[in-house]
Formats: structure tokens, C-alpha cells, sequence
């Protein structure tokens, strides 16, 4: 199946590198401009999703495009025993291990360089994965999900958050005027990175969501499969069990 692949600038180098390249020059600003984009709704989805593993009591977590490590924290919360976070960002990661200190969770959760196409963690080693925001950026959408599956355990549970596109049309248009004016504005001014948010519209328009995306996870064999829309559509929870 061939999706769209939007990259954040028009370049030679691959979609990987350009994504990296552009997380690591919007990372000093990235949490400030996350909390300030969403209105801080940000948090509250993310708290959805931990609530979902919370039957199934993971030990062992994995928390892909981890970024500045929100995620894996929420995860803390589950009481696991190891939570690992992998990125393609080192600048994104950096500014997530200070917060791990702070927080006294740097032994709990490690972050690592890595990406979900070349994870090269054992089969069945997880007993969930969550990726928050990063099934957009990844290079080969199938070859990554297809990987996340290989190192699930079998009943494992994996949970997707990712902004979708609203269905409504008085909130697909609100949507589409703040995604593609104020939001590129407001980054433009914080991030000095004059694409980053502008990709950002770019890629969750061409991203295949919700139905779409479920079709894509039965494929490649992912077992009761669902999604829930959050905030008239503008974001969606995928879950899935191998």
C-alpha cells in the first residue's frame, strides 16, 4: 500500500534524517510549543491511552518516537519494571533525560537512539508498545508497524496516538485554518524552523487515518484492532493485540 510520503524539507537526504534533522532543531522549543499548539489537550490523550494498558499490567514497555519522553512517563504510571524510549532525535532526547533526572524516573526509563523500521530488539520482548505521534514520521509505514509486531509479545498491546482529520465540516474547517496559518505562524516565531510545522499540516493531511489505518494493522496481522476519535476527530487512539 503507497501512502504519501511528505518530508520536512525538500532535500536528497531520506525522510529519516530529514525528520531527525528538523526534531533536532525545533527540540529546545518543542515541549513549550506541543503544550502551547494543542491547548495542553495533548496531555489528557496521552493519559487515554496509558488507561488502556492498565488491564493488561505491562512489565516491560516500549515507547516509540519517544521524543522529550512524555509518553514513557505516563507509562511510569502502569508500575512497570523497564520502560524504554527509542528516537531518531538526539536533540529531542537530550532534553528528555533532564526531565527523567528531575523526576527521579532515569532509571526506570532509558532513552535510545533508534527507529521502528530497525529496532533490532528480540521477538516477543515487549509486553506493550505505545507511539505517540510518530507513525506519521516514520520512512516505510508497514515495515515499521510490521517490526513493532515482531518484538510484541503474543497477547501484547499495541496503543497509537496521532492526529487525525476532523470529519465535521465546521471543525474540519476551524482544523484546516489553524493548521495551516496559525499553527506554522506560532512555530515559525518559536522554533526558527520555518518548515517544521508547516510539515506537521502537511503530513497528518496525507496520513491515512482511522478506517484506513485499522485496514493497514489487520494486514499485517495485528489482532483486535480498533480506534476511538478524541476531540471532534482532530486526534485518534489506535489499539491493536498480536
Amino acid at each position: 500500500m503507497q501512502h504519501d510520503n511528505i518530508t520536512p524539507y525538500q532535500n536528497s537526504e531520506s525522510k529519516k534524517e530529514q525528520v531527525a534533522q528538523m526534531f533536532d532543531n525545533i527540540a529546545n522549543r518543542y515541549d513549550f510549543l506541543n503544550s502551547l499548539l494543542s491547548l495542553g489537550i495533548h496531555k489528557g490523550w496521552r493519559k487515554k491511552c496509558v488507561n488502556i494498558l492498565k488491564s493488561k499490567q505491562p512489565k516491560v514497555i516500549l515507547d516509540v518516537a519517544t521524543g522529550t519522553g512524555d509518553f514513557a512517563i505516563e507509562c511510569s504510571k502502569l508500575n512497570p519494571t523497564k520502560v524504554i524510549g527509542v528516537d531518531i532525535s538526539e536533540g529531542m532526547m537530550s532534553f528528555g533525560r533532564e526531565k527523567l533526572k528531575k523526576l527521579k524516573l532515569d532509571s526506570l526509563i532509558t532513552l535510545e537512539n533508534g527507529n521502528a523500521e530497525t529496532l533490532s530488539f528480540g521477538d516477543n520482548t515487549f509486553d506493550a508498545i505505545v507511539v505517540g505521534f510518530g507513525v506519521r514520521n516514520f520512512q516505510n509505514l508497514e515495515k515499521g508497524l510490521a517490526n513493532l509486531h515482531r518484538i510484541l509479545k503474543p497477547g501484547g498491546q499495541l496503543v497509537i496516538l496521532e492526529f487525525s482529520y476532523p470529519t465535521n465540516w465546521f471543525i474540519k474547517t476551524v482544523y484546516n485554518f489553524y493548521f495551516s496559518y496559525i499553527t506554522p505562524l506560532i512555530g515559525k516565531i518559536f522554533s526558527n524552523d520555518n518548515r517544521a510545522y508547516t510539515y506537521l499540516t502537511e503530513s497528518v493531511k496525507a496520513f491515512p487515518n482511522n478506517q484506513n489505518f485499522v485496514a493497514i494493522l489487520n494486514e499485517l496481522n495485528y489482532k483486535h484492532t480498533n480506534f476511538k476519535s478524541l476531540s471532534f476527530g482532530v486526534a485518534s487512539i489506535y489499539s491493536a493485540e498480536k
